[in-house]
């Protein structure tokens, strides 16, 4: 997994000194519920988050620290894993994210997101990258659409989030034909 460099952002391999940043954003209560997950609790579990990222697979994930140049400090992460739905398609992926709050509105995220799929598609080889987004969340709707993935529906109670409750999932996908077709115009 190499950096990827857009034009305010540094998509970079996670380093073991960005647990303070990680955990800076990770604790904020309006940011991992919004991507399914509890908000951090100490230092210490951002460090055992930050390891796994270290130690990933990279034919399985490939998990990005997102840099903005202004700051030089980490603002969040995406991700290409494995789509555990879509185990039987070859070259697929999901993509996942998540932007500190302070990033939110400034479209670091769809940067971001359009770099990584032209890494995935153009780079990796990939057919199709998957992506879904919780009902209540419409930034990350709005990211989604701005990028060109298309709608497939809502899978109902597709996610079972941290705190046991279920919830329903609007899920998207771009092909790379219609990645190669965005990429015409």
């Amino acid at each position: 997994m190499r950096t990827i460099e857009t034009e305010r952002l540094l998509l970079r391999p996670w380093r073991r000194e960005d647990v303070e940043d990680l955990y800076a954003y990770a604790k904020n209560p309006n940011v991992g519920p919004n991507a399914g997950w509890k908000p951090h609790e100490s230092l210490q579990e951002s460090q055992d988050i930050l390891q796994g990222w270290l130690n990933e697979d990279e034919t399985k994930s490939c998990t990005w620290a997102i840099v903005p140049k202004e700051t030089g400090h980490v603002s969040g992460s995406i991700a290409l894993e494995e789509d555990g739905r879509r185990l039987h398609v070859p070259g697929c992926r999901s993509m996942g994210y998540v932007l500190a709050q302070e990033a939110w509105g400034k479209g670091y995220m769809t940067e971001a997101a359009q770099a990584v799929l032209s890494y995935g598609f153009q780079e990796m080889g990939l057919s199709l990258i998957a992506i879904d987004h919780y009902p209540h969340n419409q930034r990350s709707r709005r990211v989604i659409e701005k990028c060109g993935f298309h709608y497939e529906g809502l899978l109902r109670q597709g996610a079972l989030l941290y705190d046991g409750t279920r919830q329903d999932l609007c899920c998207y996908s771009m092909t790379a034909e219609e990645f190669q077709s965005l990429q015409a115009i």
